[in-house]
């Protein structure tokens, strides 16, 4: 199914029995996102809201929850876009194989950008303060674009096959904004945008950007696409959508002519408004930080435009699904960008950046014990990678120790490379280094530490199951409880200040070492605000360990030492992944939505049957 329309992909959704329509008026501000919430938790349909309070615009969400939906999206296309992603990958492919590539010119065709001079979103005009308003979480700064497109050019070799398409978060009001004339653009470090944003700077030029909204689904998902260097995301989102991505110039802004909504618009040299906060899909509130803005020109829209949205929070969430895919597709094309990489893994449930897994070839020394040597190498390469850059814990493990490991599985992973590591000798420190902007477990905005944790070789112990029975707490430390066999997990005292919770985690340091049945059987140790709660699902593991935890300030040791500035440990590794001052407030929705959406659930409501 080729779409040319959101209008047309929703009808398509619907006829296949996997549209919600929402007939009564809903609340943009937290109603909304709470019911996707809830519909998406359930493993929902898409929902269509026909009336949104304060604006004439329809919306919908959840159009990517489920992994199956997405791939029904693309089902034309998908299987063309991953031939491609493959011979770029291998071009012998082609030779070896040429029947698997018969479409391909297809493809390829579809991926040329076509320039139109009127029709779709050029036919009306609106205002900021009329598009849905949609505040996901109590605490955001306002309402925001959830599914943006933002296109931009570099201004010194402009042109569309130069482009950036990508999906960075715009606040519609709030803050210091002046009404319907600025939106605030917050992009990350590690960004295209910032190129180009860089460029204009320089020169003391204004940054010419559009902002589309909706059209066919793969424009959004390509947003979000990391490409090889020289492929627009306008290319690949004509690729994907099985329809030449069409465009039009008005104004020297370039405007997808299929999407739903187009805001154009220019970044200001030198001007700054504070954005956010803004609950992020790391469980948490990103704060209020001064970024560019955007000073409004024009808002276009076409005729029955629907407004797309998600919700981001603590994963798995509907990007989760955008992250699933992408992995699909590009897959293939990582073991031939980095050589001797196997397979890569960004743990959704530890919010991607935070934590890497990761499986390479050990082959420096093909004789003799084997250790990591050659995983050093290729870890190097992985954070120097386009966004793997910004992971803060890398796990890597040698294939050669099991070729079936499945980097898929954190369970299974973590059990063989626990049975493996060296806490003396496999740690390796990047300190005061750059981390992910949405990351506030480090030193500063944008700034933190890294720690790749390479094993390879015989297993060198059998990992404990249990709690063991004789185990001794020093004060303040209880609630001890296993998270995986070899990974306990035990409640510390609340946070003060480095110099008071250094001595205290010494102290329970020496408590392990003497306590019968903690020997290197339990090779982790996680102390976070509640251990039961950190042990009782696997994703609460990943999501509290690694997300509120700086490796060179809270990994700690049994037997700690230094040595010819190499930092180790004789005994169990000490993660501490409490809550510390500096960290951003974890995501909670308001009591009184939550109510009021249970109550939509009820017989008779509107969302009996999904809540």
């Amino acid at each position: 199914m080729i779409y040319k329309s959101m209008s047309d992909c929703i009808l398509d959704l619907e006829r296949h029995g996997d549209l919600l329509r929402i007939a009564v008026p809903v609340d943009p501000d937290l109603e909304m996102a709470e019911i996707h919430r809830r519909v998406h938790a359930a493993g929902g349909p898409a929902i269509l809201f026909e009336r949104v309070k304060g604006s004439p615009f329809p919306a919908v969400s959840n159009l990517y929850g489920t992994l199956d939906r997405a791939r029904f999206l693309f089902r034309s296309t998908l299987d063309g876009i991953r031939r491609l992603m493959e011979l770029h990958a291998d071009p012998a492919a082609a030779f070896d194989a040429p029947s698997r590539f018969t479409a391909l010119p297809r493809t390829l065709w579809r991926m040329r950008p076509k320039r139109v001079h009127g029709g779709g979103v050029l036919r009306n005009t609106t205002t900021i303060d009329r598009l849905p308003a949609i505040r996901c979480w109590p605490e955001d700064g306002g309402p925001f674009i959830l599914l943006p497109q933002v296109y931009s050019e570099n201004p010194d070799r402009p042109g569309i096959l130069r482009s950036n398409l990508g999906m960075y978060r715009v606040q519609l009001a709030g803050n210091d904004y002046a009404p319907n004339r600025e939106i605030g653009l917050h992009y990350q470090i590690r960004r295209d945008i910032a190129a180009h944003h860089a460029d204009a700077l320089e020169r003391q030029r204004p940054l010419r950007v559009s902002i589309f909204v909706g059209g066919p689904p793969a424009h959004a998902f390509a947003a979000v696409m990391p490409l090889p260097e020289g492929l627009p995301e306008v290319a690949f989102a004509g690729g994907l959508a099985g329809r030449r991505f069409r465009y039009a110039l008005r104004d020297g802004h370039t405007l997808s002519t299929d999407a739903d909504f187009c805001i154009t618009g220019t970044i200001v040299p030198g001007e700054t408004r504070p954005e956010g906060p803004f609950g992020d899909h790391l469980g948490y509130y990103s704060l209020a930080h001064p970024f560019p803005f955007v000073r409004v020109e024009r808002v276009y829209h076409r005729a029955g435009a629907i407004w797309p949205f998600t919700v981001v929070g603590r994963p798995p969430q509907e990007d989760s699904v955008f992250g699933k895919l992408v992995h699909e597709i590009t897959g293939p094309a990582v073991p031939v960008a980095i050589p001797g990489l196997c397979a890569v893994n960004a743990v959704d449930a530890a919010g991607v950046h935070p934590l890497l897994l990761a499986i390479g070839r050990e082959r420096f020394v093909p004789y003799g014990p084997r250790e990591p040597r050659e995983l050093l190498k290729l870890a190097s390469a992985i954070l120097g990678f386009g966004h793997m850059a910004l992971a803060k814990y890398l796990f890597i493990t040698a294939r050669e120790d099991n070729p079936e490991l499945d980097i898929s599985d954190p369970a299974a992973f973590f059990a063989h490379l626990l049975e493996r590591v060296d806490w003396r000798r496999d740690l390796h420190f990047q300190t005061r280094t750059t981390i992910d902007t949405l990351d506030y477990t480090g030193t500063g905005f944008n700034a933190g530490s890294k720690v790749v944790i390479a094993a390879a070789g015989e297993r060198v112990r059998t990992l404990q199951p249990n709690v063991p029975p004789g185990l001794s707490l020093p004060e303040g430390f209880h609630s001890p409880a296993m998270v995986l066999p070899g990974i306990l997990a035990v409640t510390g005292p609340g946070w003060s200040d480095p110099e008071a919770e250094a001595a205290r985690i010494k102290q329970l340091g020496g408590h392990l070492k003497n306590s019968p049945g903690t020997g290197s059987g339990i090779p982790l140790v996680v102390v976070s605000d509640d251990a039961p709660f950190t042990a009782r699902t696997q994703n609460n593991f990943l999501w509290i360990t690694f997300t509120r935890s700086n490796p060179s300030h809270d990994i700690h040791g049994v037997d700690a030492f230094v040595m010819d500035k190499h930092w180790g440990c004789r005994g169990a590794l000490i993660i501490d992944a409490r809550i510390k001052p500096h960290h951003a407030p974890p995501l909670e929705p308001d009591p009184k939505i939550t109510a009021r959406v249970e109550e939509m659930g009820k017989k008779g409501g509107p969302l009996h049957g999904w809540i």
